[in-house]
């Protein structure tokens, strides 16, 4: 079971946009770290020659830095909707 809910995400080439709701005695630094270490295990069980032959020097999947921002006011199912017309 996870402290966070993954609201929404939309994937691109090189990233992703993620709306998440989680409570406020749980770091951002934490979720992100979470997400990339479960992300890049599960990656690596599933596509091991693919990932072995790009990735040969290290296991590394993702960069070390991610962009964060707060929705301020607007509720989540206002950004959710933004999200979803986007595409």
């Amino acid at each position: 079971m996870s402290d966070f809910v993954i609201e929404v995400m939309e994937t691109d080439k090189d990233h992703i946009h993620m709306l998440v709701s989680y409570p406020p005695n749980i770091s951002v630094t934490s979720i992100v770290r979470r997400l990339k270490q479960e992300s890049t295990r599960e990656m690596w069980k599933r596509y091991p020659g693919w990932l072995r032959h790009h990735f040969w020097k290290e296991r590394t999947f993702w960069s070390d830095g991610y962009f964060v921002c707060s929705i301020g006011e607007a509720s989540p199912e206002t950004v959710r909707r933004y999200i979803e017309n986007q595409g």
